[in-house]
């Protein structure tokens, strides 16, 4: 069965420049090794895409050959210039004076990235004082060649929001969550607690999940923390007597029980109707940083309340 327009799919694939048959980007970790792509740390997983939708933008000449894949399907499309990273223009290649790159002036080379006026583009030429930028994409101008594996049809709430997670919060970081009929319990990583992107990625995980499970009526963000000041009393139980009076080992399955009167919830009016959202989406990945907390005392850092959700469902 083909997919529809909104149909949240996981594809595998891997993208080549047509003309030199470099790879550049693959979701595959055997042909990231393969090509010498693979870095180090970072882990590699199927794309989440949304079939002729783009909220999870892939390029047009991408999106338009999934419309008529099934799950199961193997393909490979070339994308031309115009469906894919657009034609050069010589516009965007610019010289400007070498100052101009601060701190970064004795540095760079060719080839190099940078960012001037906000705006990012390779070095091509340096001489004279003067610095030559290209503000063109990288592969502006090439033919793309992908091989596509379409993997998964998402179907279930659960399989959605996994990947809806996944998605926006990054593959190296797991997430877990709590899905009921009517609303959903995210626990927020400990490791992203201090990043200064983590209230506009979750503004845009509610409004992916309200717009992908409609039937849903709340969405709860939690962040555990822990007083280190306390000192934990010795767990005495751990230690047993073994027959002869020697130290043993306690073979006995242990199950810890959590008091709920020490959960502290202080559960905010974050109230979200989806329409008012008018933040752009940029980099919303996170990579993981060293933030190491220990996850007793919860807090509730706020309820979102899909308002689209009829009467007929509550």
């Amino acid at each position: 069965m083909t997919f529809s327009n909104g149909s949240l799919i996981l594809v595998d694939y891997t993208a080549k420049i047509k003309d030199t048959g470099e790879v550049f980007e693959t979701t595959n970790e055997v042909e990231a090794v393969k090509h010498g792509i693979a870095k180090e740390g970072v882990r590699l997983s199927p794309r989440l895409v949304s079939v002729d939708d783009n909220t999870y933008p892939v390029l047009k000449g991408f999106n338009e050959a999934l419309t008529g894949m099934s799950v199961g399907d193997k393909i490979t499309v070339e994308v031309p210039p115009e469906k894919g990273f657009g034609e050069r223009n010589k516009n965007n290649v610019r010289m400007i004076p070498i100052r101009k790159l601060g701190d970064d002036a004795d540095k760079v080379t060719v080839g190099d990235t940078v960012e001037v006026n906000n705006k990012k583009g390779i070095i091509r030429i340096i001489g004279s004082g003067r610095v030559q930028i290209d503000y063109n994409h990288k592969y502006a101008g090439k033919t793309i060649v992908y091989d596509i594996n379409v993997l998964q049809s998402l179907e279930s709430a659960h399989d959605k929001i996994n990947a809806i997670l996944t998605y926006r919060l990054g593959v190296n970081t797991d997430v877990a969550f709590d899905l009921s009929d009517k609303d959903v319990k995210v626990h927020i990583p400990s490791s992203l607690y201090r990043h200064d992107k983590l209230q506009y990625t979750k503004n845009f995980i509610q409004i992916d999940i309200f717009k992908f499970i409609p039937t849903l009526e709340k969405i709860i963000f939690i962040e555990t923390f822990t007083n280190r000041n306390l000192t934990p009393k010795p767990d005495i139980s751990s230690s047993v007597t073994s027959p002869g009076g020697m130290p043993g080992t306690d073979t006995s399955t242990s199950t810890n029980i959590s008091n709920q009167n020490t959960t502290i919830s202080n559960e905010k009016d974050d109230v979200y109707d989806g329409k008012d959202d008018t933040y752009d989406e940029e980099d919303d990945t996170y990579d993981e940083k060293d933030d190491v907390y220990e996850d007793n005392n919860t807090v509730d850092t706020g309820t979102n309340t899909n308002n689209n959700t009829s009467n007929d469902t509550k």
